[in-house]
C-alpha cells in the first residue's frame, strides 16, 4: 500500500491569491439530493475530493446514471435498480447516511450500512432514525446496517419532529426525506449551517415547498414528485478560513476568491481581533497581516457560533501569538488530536477536557508530524510551512478528503510544499 506524505520547507510568507472550491459539506447532500429527482439533475462547483468520488461511487452502484466532468456532475435516476448502500463504501465517510432519506422518501425502502469517517468524536446516526420513525417508517439495525421501509402505501407522513440536539447531517437528511412526504413536516432545532441553508435552496429548486429556511424552524409541505434543477454549490467557508489563516501566521496577504464573507463572520471576526486587516467584497476576501497575532479566546458552537471546522487552524495561528489564549470545544470531545502534532513543532499547549490553553511561541520549528483528521491536517500544513526546516507530513489522505488541489494552491501562495509517495 502506498501512502502519500507532504514534505514542506519552512520560513514561508503565505502571500497571493487562491480561487476557492465548491463546499464538500454543502456537495454531498447536494449529490445525495439528486436521488430525489425525476428528471435529470446538473451541479456545478463540485470539488474534486475523494468523499465526492465515494459519494459518486456509491450512487451509481444503485444503477443510476451518475458522472462528473470537470467541477460538473449531471445525475439521471430513471434506472435506479438497487437501494443498498454497502459498508465497502460507506465506512470512509459519514456523509454516506444522507442516502438513506432521500432513498426512503421516494422509493419507500433504503439498506444503508452504519456510516465511518474521522475518528473526532462519537457523531450517532440516531436522531436521523428516531425522525424517520416519527415520520411511519419502519426501522431496525442488523449486521451494521440500517434497514428502513415507509408506511404502507409507500410514502413517509408529514409530522412535528424537534431535534434533541443541533445535527447538520440529521436536519439534511430529514429535510429530504418530508420534500416527498405526505402531509406537513415541522422540524424544530434544526442546524442553521450555511451548508444546511444550500441544500434547503436546492430543494426548492427542484420543486419542495419549504418555509422557514435559514432558521430553527423549518416547515416542509410535502409534495408528489420532485424534478431536475442546475444548481451550483456554494463556496467552501471553510477552506476559505483556512488559506486566510496561513496569512496571519506569517505577517503575509492572501486574498481568497469565489467566495463570501457571510459564510464565515465569526472567524473573521476572531481574525480581525488577533490584528489582521479584513476586506472584502461581493466574491473575495482579504487578509492581511503585519505584527504576531494577538491571543483570543474562542467557543466552538453550531452555526452562526465559531465552526468547530477551524478550531484546529485558528489554534496554529494561537501558537505564534504574543501572549495565552484559551480555546473551548463544545462539538465533538475528540477533536485535539492535534496538540501533540503542533506541539513537537515546538508549540506550547496545554489540555485539560474539554479547554486547550495555548502559549504563545515566537516560532514553529520543523518534525516529522502525522495528520489525524482533516482539519487538523491543514493546521499541520500552515504550522509547517512558518516552521524553520523540513517538515514531512504523514497520512495526508485525510487533506485530500476535503482540499481541492491543496498543494498546488498552497505553491501560488508562496509554501514551498511537495507530495511524495511512500512504501507503506
Amino acid at each position: 500500500m502506498f501512502m502519500d506524505q507532504f514534505l514542506i520547507t519552512g520560513s514561508s510568507r503565505i502571500a497571493g491569491e487562491v480561487t476557492i472550491s465548491g463546499a464538500k459539506n454543502a456537495a454531498l447532500p447536494l449529490l445525495a439530493a439528486m436521488i430525489l429527482a425525476e428528471t435529470p439533475t446538473t451541479l456545478h462547483n463540485v470539488p474534486s475530493l475523494q468523499d465526492v468520488r465515494t459519494l459518486i461511487e456509491l450512487i451509481g452502484g444503485m444503477g443510476i446514471h451518475i458522472q462528473k466532468q470537470d467541477d460538473t456532475v449531471t445525475c439521471d435516476t430513471k434506472n435506479i435498480d438497487n437501494f443498498y448502500a454497502p459498508y465497502d463504501l460507506v465506512k470512509t465517510m459519514r456523509a454516506s447516511i444522507l442516502v438513506l432519506g432521500p432513498l426512503l422518501a421516494r422509493f419507500g425502502e433504503a439498506e444503508v450500512s452504519l456510516p465511518g469517517g474521522c475518528a473526532i468524536g462519537s457523531r450517532p446516526v440516531d436522531q436521523h432514525l428516531k425522525a424517520f420513525e416519527a415520520m411511519g417508517a419502519e426501522i431496525s439495525v442488523e449486521n451494521g446496517y440500517v434497514k428502513a421501509r415507509a408506511p404502507k402505501g409507500g410514502r413517509l407522513l408529514g409530522c412535528h419532529f424537534s431535534f434533541d440536539m443541533i445535527t447538520v447531517g440529521g436536519t439534511e437528511n430529514v429535510i429530504m426525506a418530508a420534500a416527498l412526504a405526505k402531509g406537513t413536516t415541522v422540524l424544530g432545532n434544526c442546524a442553521l449551517e450555511p451548508e444546511v441553508v444550500d441544500l434547503a435552496n436546492m430543494l426548492v429548486a427542484m420543486g419542495a415547498k419549504i418555509s422557514g429556511i435559514g432558521t430553527a424552524t423549518m416547515t416542509i409541505e410535502g409534495v408528489e414528485r420532485l424534478h431536475g434543477c442546475e444548481y451550483s454549490v456554494v463556496a467552501d467557508r471553510i477552506e476559505t478560513g483556512s488559506y486566510l489563516a496561513g496569512a496571519l501566521m506569517t505577517r503575509g496577504d492572501v486574498l481568497t476568491k469565489k467566495t463570501t464573507a457571510s459564510l464565515l463572520h465569526p472567524v473573521l471576526e476572531k481574525f480581525e481581533a488577533m490584528g489582521a486587516i479584513i476586506t472584502t467584497g461581493d466574491d473575495w476576501i482579504r487578509a492581511q497581516m503585519k505584527g504576531r497575532p494577538k491571543p483570543v479566546d474562542i467557543r466552538t458552537q453550531p452555526h452562526p457560533g465559531f465552526p468547530t471546522d477551524m478550531q484546529a487552524q485558528l489554534m496554529a495561528i494561537c501558537c505564534l501569538a504574543d501572549g495565552t489564549s484559551t480555546i473551548i470545544e463544545n462539538i465533538f470531545e475528540n477533536r485535539y488530536m492535534h496538540v501533540p502534532e503542533l506541539n513537537r513543532l515546538g508549540a506550547s499547549i496545554q489540555v485539560d477536557g474539554h479547554t486547550a490553553v495555548v502559549k504563545g511561541v515566537e516560532k514553529f520549528t520543523a518534525a516529522p508530524v502525522m495528520a489525524t483528521d482533516l482539519r487538523a491536517s491543514m493546521s499541520l500544513v500552515m504550522a509547517a510551512a512558518t516552521a524553520e526546516g523540513d517538515s514531512l507530513i504523514d497520512r495526508i489522505y485525510h487533506i485530500d478528503r476535503g482540499y481541492e488541489d491543496v498543494e498546488n494552491k498552497l505553491r501560488a501562495l508562496g509554501v514551498t510544499i511537495e507530495r511524495i509517495n511512500t512504501n507503506d
